[in-house]
Parts: structure tokens; C-alpha cells; sequence
């Protein structure tokens, strides 16, 4: 790319929602460099930018990547990202996911750079009464990951506010699915997400799923979610990087569907996305779940103009299962 494209610095983007953000940057004309420390990133899914491997608590690396490649925003991924964790290790969320994300917006001011899209989450709104969740919904977190993120777009409030910090915060639904083009996907060690758990119980290659919980107040008992394919999620980075770029007000959007799918629905598309049965046992809830979690997406259609295109169960069990299918295959062919 030339000298005059800008120049974004991503944290975490080796990660799953970061490098699937990075492929759309690119599309859109910005040049995207990678500042992951590899902990649960792939360097294979480096690939529309350079890759500078280090930690954001690093306050002179920082200093150093956007003083060499002339960052003029950030959008940042980093963080510990796994509910039932968070509630055994509080201590190791909050030091990354607050502790270090204090330290490195504090590096990224000193050195001019006033413009973030931050990775926030449902996970912020705890145990919402309401049917579909609005931005206006009150923030209730019941897992130490979901207050980590909420504590950090208070912080961003007041920053925008003291220091004239831009900020959008995207608070996710459920990403879910892999890149259409089949370039990148999801691959977690261990995992935790249900449909690539779905998708590897079908084929065999882990023991029968566990559904946490079946006495929820839901339809057919188990827990509900908005499902948001991962490319939809990617796009709508573009579009809030672009919204502070025109001069848009900062805040907080949701990003989700307006659908919310069960446990059981996931695993009957994905049994009809591979032709197979998912062998499934009966579990207990999970600490730290809400029984339902689905979005108001009104905000994000009024303010970004997002509108998720591949987000329906079909597109996202079917491009996961092409991907996860794929690397099953290259497994076996490198095996023998």
C-alpha cells in the first residue's frame, strides 16, 4: 500500500473477531498493523497488514509502532474474552482487561493518537428484563468479563470528555461463523464458543457437547442468543471507524441481529449444515449465563448504517462449517 493510506494499529487482530476486522480494513483502504502478543492469536491469521508481536501494557512499543508506522487510530481487541474464566479468575481479567487497557490508552494519548473502536460486549447488561436490549438498558454485569468491558467504556466516557478521546465501543452479540471466502475462521485453544464446539461433536473430533442448562425460561429451556456473523461484525468496525472520521458523536452501539436462536436450535443447523447427527449430554447452567440475550440493533442501522447481510443460522453454521471442514481435511492430509 502506499504512502498515504492510513495507518491503524489493531491490537489483538491475530485474534478471531481482530484478523476478520483487519481482512475488511484492508478492503476499505486502510492499512491495518497487528500488535497481538500471540497468547490465543495465530500468526497465520496476520494477513492484510504487518505483525508486531508484543504486549499493549508496553508502553515504549506502543510508543515505538505508532511512531514508526504513523498510527492515526486504533481499534482494540486484546483481552480475555471467556465468561466461565472470568468467574474463576477474576484477578486475571481485570489485570489484562482493565489494568493494561488503562495503561495503554494513557501511551496512546501521549502520543496523539485520539480516535478507538473498542471491543466491548453484551456481557455488560448482566440480567436485562427487557425483551430486546437497547443501548438505554441499564448496565448490570454478573461475571467479572462482562464489568472489565463495562468499566472500560466508563473510562472512555470520561476521557472523551477530559482529553478529547474519540470512541466507539461495539458491544457484541454472539460472533459466530467464519470469513465467506474461507481465508480465516475460528480456532480457540481451548474452545469455548458453542457452534464450533457443535461443529467438532459432529465430526467427531471431541466427545458429545455439553448443553449448560435446559430450565431456562425459554422456549424449549435452553439458553437464547443473538448469533452475528463474524464478517458483519468486522464491517461494522469500518463503519464506526468511518462514522468518527465524519465527525460522529462517541458512545456506545450494540451489534446484533434483533433474533435470538436456543442451544437446540443451534445444534439442529448445524446438523443439517453437515448432514450428521451432534451427540449432545444435559449439563447444568454455567455461572455468570443469563438465560436470554438479544439485541435492539436500531442504533446501530441509525447510526453506522449496519446492516447484517450474512447473520442468518444458515450463513453462520454453514461458512463455520466449510472452514472447520476444511482445516479437518488439511489436518488429515498433513498427517499422512
Amino acid at each position: 500500500m502506499g504512502a498515504n493510506v492510513p495507518r491503524l494499529l489493531v491490537t489483538g487482530g491475530a485474534g478471531y473477531i481482530g484478523s476478520h476486522t483487519c481482512k475488511q480494513l484492508s478492503r476499505a483502504g486502510f492499512q491495518p498493523v497487528v500488535l497481538d502478543n500471540l497468547s490465543s492469536g495465530h500468526r497465520w491469521a496476520v494477513r492484510w497488514g504487518p505483525l508486531v508481536q508484543g504486549d499493549i501494557a508496553d508502553q515504549s512499543l506502543v510508543r515505538q509502532v505508532v511512531r514508526d508506522y504513523g498510527i492515526e487510530a486504533v481499534l482494540h481487541f486484546a483481552a480475555y474474552a471467556s465468561v466461565t474464566e472470568s468467574m474463576q479468575e477474576p484477578r486475571k481479567y481485570f489485570r489484562n482487561n482493565v489494568t493494561n487497557t488503562l495503561s495503554f490508552l494513557d501511551t496512546l494519548l501521549a502520543s496523539g493518537v485520539k480516535r478507538i473502536i473498542f471491543s466491548s460486549t453484551c456481557a455488560t447488561y448482566g440480567l436485562p428484563e427487557e425483551e430486546k436490549i437497547s443501548e438505554a438498558t441499564a448496565q448490570r454485569p454478573v461475571n467479572p468479563y462482562g464489568e472489565s468491558k463495562r468499566f472500560i467504556e466508563q473510562v472512555l466516557r470520561w476521557y472523551n470528555r477530559a482529553y478529547g478521546l474519540e470512541w466507539v465501543g461495539l458491544r457484541y452479540f454472539n460472533a459466530a461463523g467464519a470469513d465467506p471466502e474461507g481465508e480465516i475462521g475460528e480456532r480457540h485453544d481451548p474452545e469455548t464458543h458453542l457452534v464450533p464446539l457443535a461443529i467438532e461433536s459432529a465430526m467427531g473430533l471431541r466427545g458429545p457437547l455439553r448443553v449448560c442448562g435446559t430450565d431456562y425460561p425459554t422456549a424449549d429451556g435452553t439458553a437464547v442468543r443473538d448469533y452475528v456473523h463474524v464478517t458483519d461484525i468486522a464491517k461494522a468496525h469500518v463503519l464506526a471507524l468511518q462514522h468518527l472520521v465524519r465527525g460522529g458523536r462517541s458512545g456506545a452501539i450494540n451489534l446484533g441481529t434483533g433474533r435470538g436462536h436456543s442451544v437446540l436450535d443451534v445444534i439442529k443447523a448445524v446438523e443439517r449444515a453437515g448432514g450428521c447427527p451432534v451427540p449432545y449430554r444435559l449439563g447444568q447452567r454455567r455461572a455468570g449465563d443469563p438465560p436470554r440475550l438479544v439485541a435492539d440493533p436500531a442504533l446501530a442501522k441509525q447510526t453506522l448504517g449496519w446492516r447484517p447481510k450474512h447473520s442468518s443460522l444458515k450463513s453462520i453454521v454453514r461458512t463455520a462449517w466449510e472452514w472447520h471442514s476444511a482445516g479437518h481435511r488439511a489436518a488429515r492430509a498433513t498427517a499422512v
